[in-house]
């Protein structure tokens, strides 16, 4: 939750407006998906012991999100760009042709992340860990 709460932050202060999609969407700084594979991961390490069954099933599941996270997901990203460019070609060029084979919605292009954002991310859910289970 603190991810996506600072997701639409940061998108306000860049975009000057804001976007309540950000609370829920995927993509965007810092990475949500990291922040909570690494919180889980943390609070496994932390309540059952780094040698836990808990801590390696938590850790290998972490390492896969985020690795979909910045590769698989990101390339679906940038696939989206390019074919929303396309399809703007197409709609400008041959607008009946439009309406006739696609008249389709914009893909979305913010579905993954930079490695930036994971690492962020990854340290945010390990920083919000240490702090609530210092505190419970």
């Amino acid at each position: 939750m603190t991810a996506q709460i600072i997701k639409t932050i940061i998108d306000v202060i860049i975009s000057k407006e804001l976007n309540l999609e950000r609370l829920v969407g995927a993509g965007g700084m810092p990475s949500c998906h990291s922040a909570t594979v690494c919180a889980l991961a943390t609070s496994s390490g932390l309540i059952y012991g780094l040698g836990s069954f808990a801590f390696a099933i938590s850790c290998v599941f972490a390492v896969v999100v985020m690795y979909d996270a910045r590769g698989v997901r990101r390339e679906t990203g940038n696939q989206a760009v390019l074919l929303n460019r396309m399809m703007d070609y197409i709609k400008a060029t041959e607008p009946v042709q439009w309406k006739i084979q696609f008249n389709q919605e914009k893909l979305k292009e913010l579905v993954g992340h930079t490695p930036l954002q994971v690492v962020v991310g990854a340290l945010l859910g390990i920083g919000m860990a240490f702090a609530l289970y210092s505190i419970l």
